[in-house]
């Protein structure tokens, strides 16, 4: 080796069988400084890592004191904005911890009356309240933005005594009705439900459907069972622990009461990478830069909440691992069933491929779980608008301003054209605006809605009926150790419990204390503020260029891989292991499953609701040559508009500024007669019937030439017509027979960015619906 060379002490050395993400580990490591070299790197990089090492300590001493302080106030909350309570659920008659407060508008704020309302569920999965609205973009921010009143449902740190889950539910349909009667002349709300609270807002809009404008869940899983191979490993926690019998044992130690922080940890956990090094130590690496983000994170991270024992018994037993909500097995106090199928609002679901605690097929899989197809979603008149980001994690959907920024925004913005659409399945696609675009006062996101069958959902990821018959196996055995555990070891736990255990219980989770322990409780944290005083005012950090730092990210990165490497093992050791013995079909039989019976099934639909679709098929054949010039511009423009089997934003929205025009009809009555149009459209594939009868619609031949004029009017708002809308233009034109079709060119221009706000003007002989707009303020 010659004098001016040097190599890594780690290179060409395999002194045991190394994982493989450490496989490169000699060949890329940065070297280390040789003699000859200066040894000024060293020097800087130790005082820049002392330094940093204090900060960090720092950073951690503030985290653990303002964790203190936020658990230890009752009402705490994240939220950014000014906010009054207006109605407790303590003063229901079943008492809830539960309150609906009306969120402030910041000053400047201008707030549409005629708006419908907006109103935030926020999840009690483990932490307080607030994560819809701890930024300012953010779901609220959106909503301000937009000029909607906003109301928040939040909840305290601790549970009443003896509340459940369905007093939850029932209580928050006492909160809606509030909402309703604040905003008597305004659409139904708005309800955005995030993680935990999408499905319990969903089974709020059960029992009272008509409270409900569009319901959106972001993140919410409602099909626990299923997932795919090799990606979902959270569906396996509970057949690898036996059961829910664990969580009653959890709660009856803590004098029933159960800890958020478990919930919390089984997040962690998933992410071994993250939670043990890398989260720590890009806080460590740029804290000067970093700490304020970290610390307004943790805020809400570190928020840890209680629930009652039965309450979390019941998300187990019931859905978790029982994975009754899309099976019609589950009943409210009054003994009703929810059955997702009688929820008459449209219901927008957010997901993420990213997302590895509710993934698509969880998040998704409750449509096919309910419906055979989309021919019976439309027969139900139900409309079901699914949006997937492609890469965001599970938090990102409500915390990320880039979600808040483009599905947040465009789903609030659109809300009124969501609610206006035909019943079906449709997935919103949003995609970018060129720069050019955006510069000349267009909106940065073009978004549409595509028509799309059950298919498309599949292809998240389905399970195969042998996939369902472990699961069934595993509630099966649940069942048994629940039952063993409440008739022989319950009563002796229950005698073990003291308030003196459960307070010990609480302060030694583990996850509590990676707090408390950097907080100033602790004697050995004392010196940190001063030092870290010392260090930020004589700070020296080290050049990007200093050897020892690039080796110290080096470490840090062969350290995330290989625990994210042993993660990666553990997954799929539990997947194999989950499968093995629960899919055995010896173990199957002990339980109970008979080999060729049916773990899954649609829910039954009734001889009335049968009786009822055949009757509504026979109304829409009927309807084919009824109605007058509304119907057939109705049904011209949705014939020209899905020529790409897809409706764009600016489209609906002039769609959605014809309906105000019609003032003979209010909006309920426009979006039947929208449906109607639809339903007749769909009852051939090439649609003939229902173009054919458009001469039977309007026979005068001036209205016919109007008709063509507004269509064009109303389909060119996004822009010049493309060659499939001309052709079917083209089409509609002949069959009523207008000869001098107007140039689509000089008739159609791009129109500005819309916000959502437009005119209408209606003549005698014409309906037109002009969007005009000017741009979003930035």
């Amino acid at each position: 080796m010659s004098a001016n060379t040097t190599s890594s002490p780690f290179t060409n050395q395999s002194l045991w069988p190394l994982p493989a993400p450490l496989a490169s580990w000699g060949s890329e490591a940065p070297q280390w400084p040789g003699p000859s070299a200066s040894s000024a790197p060293l020097p800087e990089y130790l005082v820049d890592a002392w330094q940093r090492t204090v900060l960090f300590l720092e950073t951690l001493r503030e985290r653990g004191n303002e964790q203190e302080k936020i658990t230890s106030s009752p009402l705490a909350t994240v939220l950014i904005y000014d906010h009054e309570i207006i109605l407790s659920g303590r003063s229901l008659e079943r008492p809830i911890n539960f309150s609906l407060s009306r969120i402030i508008p910041p000053e400047g704020t201008i707030i549409d009356p005629a708006k419908r309302p907006v109103v935030i569920v926020d999840p009690r999965a483990g932490q307080g309240p607030g994560i819809g609205g701890f930024k300012s973009v953010s779901e609220i921010g959106e909503a301000f933005e937009h000029g909607h009143a906003v109301y928040f449902i939040g909840f305290a740190a601790q549970p009443e005594p003896g509340q459940t889950f369905l007093d939850v539910v029932e209580g928050q349909v006492k909160f809606f009705e509030h909402v309703v009667a604040r905003h008597p002349d305004a659409p139904k709300p708005l309800a955005i439900g995030n993680c935990q609270a999408g499905y319990q807002t969903l089974l709020v809009a059960v029992q009272r459907p008509d409270l409900f404008g569009v319901g959106m869940v972001a993140g919410s899983p409602m099909s626990y069972w299923q997932g795919v191979h090799g990606k979902n490993p959270m569906r396996y926690a509970g057949g690898m622990l036996g059961g829910s019998w664990l969580t009653e044992l959890v709660s009856d130690l803590s004098g029933g009461k159960f800890d958020g922080t478990w919930l919390i940890l089984n997040f962690d956990t998933l992410n071994l990478g993250n939670w043990l090094w890398s989260k720590q130590y890009e806080v460590y690496a740029d804290v000067d830069s970093d700490q304020q983000r970290y610390l307004g994170f943790e805020k809400w991270w570190g928020d840890f909440i209680q629930l009652n024992g039965s309450e979390i018994q019941y998300l187990v037993d019931e859905m978790f691992i029982g994975d009754r909500l899309t099976r019609n097995e589950l009943r409210g106090n009054d003994g009703t069933v929810f059955d997702l199928r009688n929820i008459t609002s449209p219901i927008l679901v957010l997901t993420s491929e990213g997302d590895n605690i509710s993934p698509p097929p969880q998040t998704l899989g409750w449509i096919l779980d309910l419906y055979k197809d989309v021919d019976e979603l439309r027969a139900e008149g139900r409309t079901i608008v699914y949006c997937v980001n492609p890469t965001v994690g599970h938090l990102a959907i409500f915390v990320s301003a880039k979600v808040g920024g483009k599905e947040d925004e465009e789903m609030i913005r659109l809300v009124d054209v969501i609610e206006l659409l035909p019943p079906g399945l449709y997935e919103m696609v949003i995609t970018p605006t060129s720069e050019e675009e955006v510069k000349a006062g267009k909106l940065p996101w073009n978004t549409s809605f595509e028509l799309r069958t059950f298919d498309n959902l599949r292809a998240y990821g389905r399970n195969t009926p042998e996939d369902d018959k472990a699961f069934a196996a595993v509630r099966r055995l649940s069942e048994i150790n629940h039952s063993l555990y409440r008739t022989f070891l319950r009563p002796f736990v229950q005698t073990l419990s003291t308030p003196q255990l459960s307070d010990f219980i609480l302060k030694s989770n583990p996850l509590r204390l990676s707090y408390t322990f950097f907080a100033d409780g602790n004697p050995l944290m004392k010196p940190v503020a001063k030092l870290a005083e010392e260090a930020r005012a004589n700070r020296r950090p080290a050049s990007e260029t200093n050897p020892y730092l690039v080796l110290q990210k080096h470490v840090s990165d062969q350290i995330n891989a290989t625990l994210s490497a042993i993660g990666d093992a553990r997954d799929k050791l539990i997947e194999q292991s989950f499968f093995n013995f629960y899919g055995n079909p010896v173990v199957q039989g002990l339980l109970g499953l008979n080999d060729g019976e049916p773990v899954r099934q649609l829910p039954p639909v009734s001889p009335e609701k049968r009786e009822q679709r055949k009757r509504q098929a026979e109304a829409v054949t009927a309807r084919i040559s009824v109605g007058g010039y509304d119907e057939a511009l109705v049904r011209s423009v949705l014939y020209v508009a899905l020529a790409h089997h897809r409706f764009n934003d600016r489209t609906l929205l002039a769609l959605n500024e014809l309906g105000r025009s019609l003032t003979h009809l209010n909006l309920d009555k426009y979006k039947e007669l929208v449906g109607a149009q639809f339903d007749v459209l769909m009852l051939d594939p090439a649609h003939d019937q229902a173009i054919n009868a458009l001469p039977e619609l309007v026979s005068d031949a001036a209205a016919r030439e109007n008709l063509i004029k507004d269509t064009i009017e109303i389909v060119g708002a996004n822009g010049v017509l493309t060659g499939p809308e001309e052709q079917r233009l083209d089409h509609v034109a002949q069959v009523l027979k207008v000869a001098d079709e107007p140039d689509t060119a000089e008739q159609t221009k791009p129109v500005p960015a819309l916000t959502g706000k437009a005119s209408a003007k209606v003549t005698d002989g014409t309906r037109k619906a002009i969007t005009t707009s000017t741009p979003v303020a930035e």
